[in-house]
């Protein structure tokens, strides 16, 4: 695993996005997507977003990039607050932070080339002379591994995971600080998810970026991520170095998750925590349950569980977890 910075270049603090969708007799409706996130994103890592469908792992980043205004919360990029509007509107701010969205069919323009489409960041982000715009094209697709014949070609003339290199060539063009790569390999067949995955390693250390990677497959997030945050119904569950993760989970819901990623062999079997079960549904987020919100599924829950939401403390160095059961242990200390 790589080392990185200590210097954090992305800090989420107390982030909210709520969602009105109605009004009933006692008042509006909200979705809480995202409900008090604290995150934070070192210069040079990998941080994986981990959560079922749902969780508001998306939203954070829709919300990062600027696609949804924060309902209340900082969000704060090398020290400087771009949850404002004045911020959201500025173009270096864009050059900045790109996004790498789950399906490349929807994010790239049908009707346009791969030359346009690779050509535009340029146009609006820079003062490049037109007779540099070949060149740099040529570059971008090189990185990504692919020929300069695919300049003449439009998206729906190339495969899924061609389009997803055109998709990251597109957001490298710029040089950003920080990607957002939520699920880039999810809509992908298995046989192109590893070169994929294997491209983003190498275009990180090439250019020394950091990635925060939305996704819900455990099992990459182990060879990928420098630290890993699990995510459930809007709210952050527990935070740790990518070897802490696996070798220690400590929340009910990461054990559940970890316990049920699918393994090959018995050692590998043996390295994972004991099978947890989980019972219940998922609630709405609309009708979310006072207290923990994981409580109506955890074999472990306490009277408190069901009344007060905990909150996040440091079970150990790095390792951060939102759960009574270790609430107990800190006030100890």
């Amino acid at each position: 695993m790589k080392q990185t910075k200590n210097n954090e270049i992305l800090k989420i603090e107390k982030l909210k996005k709520y969602f009105n969708v109605g009004k009933d007799k006692k008042g509006p409706i909200y979705v809480r997507a995202v409900d008090g996130v604290d995150l934070n994103i070192k210069d040079g890592e990998t941080l994986g977003l981990v959560g079922e469908s749902g969780s508001g792992k998306s939203t954070i980043a829709y919300t990062v990039v600027g696609m949804y205004r924060p309902t209340s919360g900082q969000i704060m990029f090398k020290g400087k607050n771009i949850g404002i509007e004045a911020s959201r509107r500025a173009l270096s701010l864009k050059k900045e932070i790109q996004i790498v969205f789950q399906d490349p069919g929807s994010s790239l323009n049908p009707r346009q080339t791969i030359e346009q489409i690779l050509t535009l960041p340029f146009r609006i982000h820079t003062q490049t002379p037109k007779r540099q715009f070949r060149k740099k094209m040529v570059e971008l697709l090189e990185k990504v591994e692919l020929s300069p014949d695919y300049l003449y070609k439009s998206p729906p003339s190339i495969g899924g995971g061609e389009k997803q290199m055109v998709a990251i060539a597109r957001a490298m063009a710029l040089n950003p600080s920080l990607i957002i790569l939520d699920e880039p390999t999810s809509a992908l067949d298995v046989s192109v998810q590893a070169k994929i995955i294997n491209k983003l390693i190498d275009l990180q250390k090439e250019m020394n970026l950091t990635y925060l990677f939305i996704t819900h497959d455990l099992s990459l997030m182990r060879n990928v991520a420098d630290r890993i945050a699990i995510m459930y119904l809007g709210k952050i569950c527990e935070v740790a170095e990518s070897a802490t993760f696996f070798e220690k989970p400590i929340h009910p819901y990461t054990q559940m998750l970890i316990s049920s990623v699918p393994v090959v062999t018995k050692e590998e079997e043996n390295l994972k925590p004991k099978k947890v079960i989980s019972t219940g549904e998922i609630p709405s987020p609309v009708n979310i349950p006072p207290g923990c919100s994981f409580h109506p599924r955890c074999l472990y829950k306490m009277p408190i569980c069901s009344k007060i939401d905990p909150e996040m403390i440091e079970f150990s160095p790095g390792h951060i977890v939102r759960c009574h059961l270790f609430a107990k242990l800190e006030n100890k200390k």
